[in-house]
Formats: C-alpha cells, structure tokens, sequence
C-alpha cells in the first residue's frame, strides 16, 4: 500500500503541475512533509518510534503512539483492543530497557516518575518500579529475557506485522486500486507468453515425432514421465496436438496416484515447462543409433544418457539414414524458430536469457562480502538492518551452538522444526532445540565410529544413526535410549547414507565396503569406487525388505532423498551416476551419467520436475527427470561449496574432510538454496538463464570452513543452519521480504 499512496502522489503532483496549481502543490508538500502515517510506510513508522527511542525523547515517543491510536488504532473493533495494549506495554518496556543499556539511569527513573500515575495500577507494570534500583538487571531472571536480541526482533517484527495488516485492511480510495490492476494486467500478460511458448514446444515436438524422431526408451513409468507437479491443465490444452505421439508417450491417467495436486499451490509455475526456449527444448533430444545391437533395456539406459554426445568406444557408428534425419530435424527446428520470432514477439531480455540458456558457460560463483561477525549472537548489520528492497531476505540475527569440539559431518533439522541433531567426526551426537531459546536435549555417544543420521518422519522423535560397522541404530531422543540396533551388513560395513520415506513405514539405508585404506575417512575418496549395497528396510517389523538392483555394477551410494510422497528416490553414487527409483514398483526407474567424479548431493526440485546435484567435478547441476537426465542448467562453484573441505593451521597442519552432510538445501519456496562457503554460509537465487545461480546474501560468521547446511522455514521467517570443521553451529534467523 505504500508505495501505491507515493506512486499516487507522484501522479497528483504531476496532474497539479499541468493544470498550473502551483499554491495547491505547495500545500500538498508541506501537507506531506508534516505526514505522521509516514505515507503507510510501516518501515518509517518503525524508524520514527526507534528515532525516539534511541533519542530518549519520552514525550515525542508517547505522542506519535497517541496520534496512531487516534488515526488508527481507534477503528479497530474492541477484541483487538488487548492487542493494542499489549504492543504499547511492549513499546514502553523497550525504551526503558534502551535507557538502561545506554547507561542513563537519569532517563529511567525520569519515565518511572512521569508514568507512575498511568502504570502502577496495572499488574504487568508491578515488578518493573525496581528495575532502577537492581545492580545488574540484565542478569536477574526476571528480566534477563528483556534484555535479549530476540525479544527486540520479535517485539519489532511483531509490531511491523500487526501496522502491515492494518494498513492493509483500511478501506482504499478509488485512486488508489489502479495498482492491483497494474498488477493484475502485468501477470495475466506474463502468463499468456508463457503459455504461447509452452503450445509452440509442444507443436514442435509433435511434429518432429511425426518425422519418425523417437524419443529416448527407458523404464520411467508413465505417471512420472508426464508429471507436473504445479499443475497438468497447460499440457491438455494441446492434447490434440500429442495425438500422434501415442505409441510412444505413455498415457497421463496416473497423476493423482503419485503426485495430488492440492499439495502445493504454485510458487513458480511453469518453470520446468517455460524455463528454456522451444528450441533449445528441441534440441536438448539426441537421436538413438539406427543400427543399435540389441541389448537389454538397462544397458540401453546407461549408453544414452551419456551427456558427451560423442560414441564411446565400442559403440556402433550412426548410419547415414540417421545423419540424413538429424539434419532435416534441425532444419525443421531452425524454421520454426523463425516463425516463432516473428509471430510471437518477445522483450528483448527474453531473447537474450533463451539464447544464454542454449550455450551455458561454466561461471564460478563469487561470494559477495560478508560484513556479519562471528560472535555469539549479532544483529543484521550491514546485512539486515540496511538491506534494500531488492534484498529477498533481513538476516534478523546470528545465533552460536558451540557443543562439539570437533568438525561437523551432519546438521539436521526434524520435520516438526523443533529439534535439531548434529554429528561430529568423534561419533558425538547433540539433540538440543533453538526456540526460544538453545538448549542441549540429549547427548548420544557411541563407541563405535557414526557416519550418517537422519530423523523419522512419524514419529519425529526418532533418530536413524548409521555407523562404520554395519549397525543402524533406532533412538529415541524423549526417552534418551534406543529402541533397535540392526545389523545391515558385514560385507558392507560403511552405512553412508539414511533417508525415511514421507510415509514413515520404512527407510532407505546405503551400505558400503571399506576404503581401499581400510576407513578411507580422513581425505578423499580414491577411484575405483567401492561396491556398495542399497537396501530398504521396514521400521515396524525392523526387518529388511529388499535390495535395490544398482546397474551397471553395485557401487556405494552417497546421498538419497525421497520426494513428498515417497513414491520416487533419487540417489547419488560414486561412479558419478544419479539413479531414479519408482518406489511403487520398487525398481530403477531411469540412471544417468552426471558427474566426473562422486555425486556428493542431490535434492528433488520444489515442483519435482528436475533434480540438483552437487559432484566432485565441482558443479551444480539440474536435471530434468522427464528426459532421462537432460542437463537444464549447470553452474561451476568453489571448492568450499563442494568439498573436499580443507581445514590448515600452524606448522603444516591440515584437516581434510570428505562430504557427508547435505551440502544445498532450499527455502519453503523453493526459489533460493543455501550453499557451504569458507567463511558462512551463502544463499543464492535459483535463475532461468546463465549463471544459473544469483548470490544474494552471504551469512557469514564462520572461522572455519562449513561442511554442511540445512533450511528450516516457517511463514516468513527461517531459520539457516551452517555447521563448520572448528565445531561451530551457526543459526541465522532470516525474515523473507515481500515483492
């Protein structure tokens, strides 16, 4: 609404200035010079009170909060009236606490003795008369809360959201709704092109399949190869179109058996079918070999997924018959990209993120500079308090769990958010909460050496921890024992990863043989990789369920997450190669090479089209998963977001540690993911173009290297975990910005 009433003034100002009132705009200036409302700017609200505050000015201070209550706070209906009371109990305490930290005590007793008459007849005034007289008010018990950052975030927070919703719920004039149809006029705009696209993607790929192109064959089943998770209705409007296609394109009758609709309305729609240009959607297919032997379907699977479009060795040559049709193909595509231009004219920076999309460059990501400090507990600073608008989040304080005096491999947050777990390489296991504030559950420590945890689904109190000798332990962190201890495999001692299905009825557990130096923990892990087993096991009856088949050969998995539902896995191996597996039929669903090197991490996208990935090559990749693996973005980054982390001191000491934990994790929104960096963490904002990442904000606060990061979100504010090789725990407490 703010800016809607400066644009509006803006315009009258203008109107005023044609039609020659020059003594009304005069007015109108000094009128606007003298607004208290600030514009219903909330943020100058805000910084007028703490102008007073932090002026001391006692009696400007309640004068401003009687004009709101007058201009504002008077129209509310009564039920709100306890709300009211309360943010000016709040208001006052926070001057007093202000007065106190600054050290002027005159200012203190000076508010005692001019709002005596007004506050000692209410009760939660009572106790506050003695706070002048305590020595050390800071440390009684009473009122040591009050003295805390947090509770001058939330009150401030608070007080921000209530004027918000106020302002926003005051009846407008008619002047001012041409904004929401500006609004509206410019997203029904963006959404027609969107969709222009989408039916031209469309009419081109049916008409290539109509040229006798076919589409690559694997064993994605038919509801996962036509998934979309923001909605299925674009894809109908040219269902016509896609009639040819049927003999290869399975059939869409599945979607509600994998993936419900309602779970998620959009936060960015059409991304994975509008992010790319028609032709670059086109051209992203690679024709099979003509004269292919016949093979099985896996061995099929693993040859053409293959991201170098040159034959391997062995390979059959491309018949010329197959060469004649790949050129006729793209000289069909090259004239429909002609046609396409002229009849669906675009903005030029359209054009110009398409074509950066269709020849990505490998950028490195630079961290901007972080002006966050490493102490216990800081406020936004340069990050937080003078962000601009552009800025997508405050980072409204920094927070240290400094329990662990070793590095860090994992740093968990359960499903509930309540509760984080973190692991050591000492085998040491904290389960401590962070709201309100940080304090220590539960300390496992376990004689055998852990590599892997994660949390349950249902019930969340229950931990998963995997260890180096074939052993997966089932603790409960409210009753601080264990539940199970079972015995996976001798064969392959090594449990690398853990991840519980959505359903929490059974859990994915990756085993692996030793190193070829026996542990193989303390640096980087050598080819050829090790063998390796993925198993699935039942949490009710503890007993194993099955083994997953790994293909071409078994190889150690190093990372696993499932999607919303459970009904899809994704894993990361080290042979480099990302394997889906369709958990309804429990099979390898489609495989694909996607980095020279381990996979280290890999996550579902927030639609669940594509997959990101983070390998040894030092790149951050996403794949869309209804083209076998096809590479639709792809960002070089630094070795401190990847690994292996490098930690040196004095007279040649060096730490080198393996990643273990997750190295990216994503907002509720799925739009900016949180990234490992030397000094903090780093989020980025997820792009259509080239980069394919965009820095935003670095957290910082770290001494040392961070090894692994995790997101809890909640509403509008989150809360960033960073784990470092000094031990140190970071949370970062973020406020999204509103657009």
């Amino acid at each position: 609404m703010g800016s809607a009433v400066e644009r509006t003034d803006e315009h009258v100002r203008e109107y005023l200035i044609y039609r020659g009132f020059t003594s009304t705009m005069k007015h109108l200036d000094s009128d606007i010079k003298a607004d208290k409302e600030k514009g219903f700017r909330v943020d100058k609200i805000i910084d007028q009170l703490q102008q007073f505050i932090q002026s001391f000015d006692l009696f400007g201070l309640k004068e401003y909060w009687l004009y709101l209550d007058r201009r504002l706070f008077c129209r509310l209906e009564d039920v709100y009236r306890s709300t009211v009371n309360k943010l000016r109990t709040s208001l006052y305490r926070y001057y007093v606490i202000n007065t106190i930290q600054k050290g002027n005590l005159e200012r203190t007793q000076e508010f005692f003795q001019k709002q005596s008459m007004e506050l000692q007849g209410q009760a939660e005034w009572r106790d506050w008369f003695i706070l002048p007289f305590i020595p050390a008010p800071e440390q009684n018990p009473a009122f040591s809360p009050y003295f805390s950052r947090q509770w001058s975030d939330t009150f401030l927070v608070s007080l921000h959201n209530f004027l918000s919703v106020l302002f926003q719920c005051l009846p407008q004039p008619v002047l001012l709704s041409f904004d929401s149809e500006v609004q509206k006029m410019a997203s029904v705009t963006e959404e027609n092109e969107q969709l222009r696209q989408l039916l031209f993607a469309l009419q081109t790929e049916s008409r290539d399949q109509r040229d006798g192109d076919q589409m690559l064959h694997h064993k994605l089943p038919a509801y996962v190869q036509n998934m979309d998770r923001l909605g299925d209705t674009e894809l109908d409007l040219v269902s016509s179109q896609r009639a040819v296609g049927t003999t290869t394109t399975p059939s869409r009758n599945f979607f509600s058996t994998i993936l419900p609709q309602s779970r998620r309305t959009g936060g960015r729609p059409l991304q994975a079918a509008a992010g790319s240009s028609p032709s670059q959607a086109a051209l992203s297919r690679k024709d099979p070999p003509a004269n292919q032997p016949a093979k099985t379907k896996d061995t099929m699977v693993t040859r053409e997924v293959k991201p170098d479009s040159s034959p391997a060795p062995g390979d059959d040559a491309v018949s010329p018959q197959t060469n004649q049709t790949t050129q006729f193909r793209h000289k069909r595509i090259q004239e429909h990209e002609k046609q396409r231009k002229e009849l669906f004219s675009k903005p030029p920076q359209r054009e110009g993120e398409a074509a950066e999309v269709e020849s990505p460059a490998e950028t490195a990501i630079e961290p901007p500079d972080s002006a966050s400090s490493s102490h216990s507990r800081s406020g936004g600073g340069a990050e937080g308090g003078g962000v601009s608008a552009e800025q997508p989040f405050i980072k409204l304080s920094q927070e240290e769990y400094g329990e662990h005096h070793s590095s860090i491999m994992h740093c968990r947050v359960d499903c509930s958010g309540r509760r984080v777990a973190s692991l050591d390489v000492d085998g040491v296991i904290k389960v401590w909460s962070f709201n309100p504030i940080i304090q220590t559950k539960a300390t496992i420590m376990s004689k055998s050496p852990l590599l892997s945890l994660e949390w349950a689904t249902k019930p969340d109190r229950l931990l998963l921890l995997g260890s180096g000798v074939g052993t997966v332990r089932l603790y409960d962190t409210d009753a601080k024992k264990n539940l199970y201890e079972m015995n996976i495999d001798e064969t392959h001692p090594r449990i690398l990863s853990l991840a519980c299905s959505p359903s929490g009825s059974s859990f994915v557990c990756s085993a692996a043989a030793l190193g070829p130096s026996g542990g193989g923990e303390a640096g980087p892990r050598l080819a050829p990789p090790v063998s390796g087993q993925l198993l699935l096991w039942d949490t009710k009856t503890v007993k194993q369920q099955l083994r997953f088949s790994l293909e071409p050969e078994p190889v150690a998995i190093n990372c696993t997450a499932f999607n919303h539902n459970g009904n899809l896995l994704v894993t990361g191996a080290a042979d480099g190669v990302i394997r889906l597996f369709d958990m309804q039929r429990y099979e390898s669903a489609m495989s694909w090479s996607a980095h020279d090197g381990e996979v280290y991490s890999v996550e579902f996208s927030y639609d669940e089209n594509t997959v990101f990935s983070i390998g040894q090559d030092g790149k951050f990749i996403q794949w869309n998963i209804h083209r076998c693996g096809e590479r639709q973005s792809e960002q070089v980054v630094p070795q401190d977001a990847t690994g292996p982390f490098v930690l040196s001191g004095y007279s040649g000491y060096k730490q080198v540690q393996v990643p273990r934990g997750r190295l990216f994790a994503f907002d509720s929104e799925g739009q900016h993911v949180l990234m490992c960096s030397s000094s903090g963490g780093l989020i980025n904002r997820l792009t259509n173009g080239e980069p394919a990442l965009d820095s935003v904000l670095a957290l910082g606060g770290h001494k040392a290297p961070v090894v692994t990061v995790d997101w809890c979100s909640a509403v509008d504010c989150g809360t960033c975990l960073t784990a470092s090789m000094d031990g140190k725990i970071k949370l970062s407490t973020l406020l999204a910005q509103k657009s």
